[in-house]
């Protein structure tokens, strides 16, 4: 069976740049990496402030959305987290949707494709990695940053990459394909125990 790589578009606010970066790699996954790939993008799940009453580790949810969100984040087995950088941090939208769930993101192993102005969201992304290891995720320490986002952007608006940007991918993919596989293996092995 194949290991599930979900590209996640971390971005929720109109005029965004994700979905074209997200589209690119999305693509780009497919054809350089053993991945099953699924495109998901935050702004589909309309996820409010989270407003569950108990404790997402509880799994215990009763809202459709947070449902459906559980259930997105549960069939992946590994996660691309296309993040853009809002003063230093990630954004909003991306910590609320790390913190409906826990379980389902649980001994998975994951990568940023960051972008932004002249860091390429970086400092995002390394803020996002120690919030995902509290949620017993493995970070990568490969990544894919872009700087100057827009430079990036032909006239209709979709990303176009570079041989740099192409070779962060291809290494990025790499490790999170070994990482998902010997934590999926360590899944498999604890629910037989």
């Amino acid at each position: 069976m194949s290991l599930k790589l979900q590209v996640v578009i971390c971005s929720t606010r109109p005029g965004r740049v994700g979905p074209s970066v997200a589209t690119w790699f999305a693509d780009y996954a497919r054809a350089h990496s053993d991945f099953d790939v699924e495109l998901v993008d935050l702004a589909d799940f309309d996820l409010p402030v989270y407003d569950e009453p108990r404790h997402p580790a509880r799994a215990q949810y009763e809202h459709a959305h947070t449902k459906a969100w559980s259930a997105s984040v549960d069939r992946a087995d590994a996660y691309a987290f296309v993040i853009p950088e809002y003063n230093y941090c990630p954004p909003s939208s991306f910590v609320n949707a790390l913190n409906y769930v826990f379980r389902e993101w649980n001994m998975k192993a994951c990568g940023f494709v960051s972008y932004g102005g002249v860091s390429g969201g970086l400092r995002s992304a390394q803020l996002a990695k120690q919030l995902v290891t509290t949620l017993k995720m493995m970070p990568m320490t490969e990544g894919v940053g872009i700087p100057m986002v827009n430079n990036q952007l032909d006239d209709q608006g979709a990303f176009t990459s570079n041989d740099l940007i192409d070779h962060a991918a291809t290494t990025m993919l790499t490790e999170l394909h070994r990482w998902a596989k010997g934590l999926r293996a360590m899944r498999d092995n604890e629910k037989q125990a």
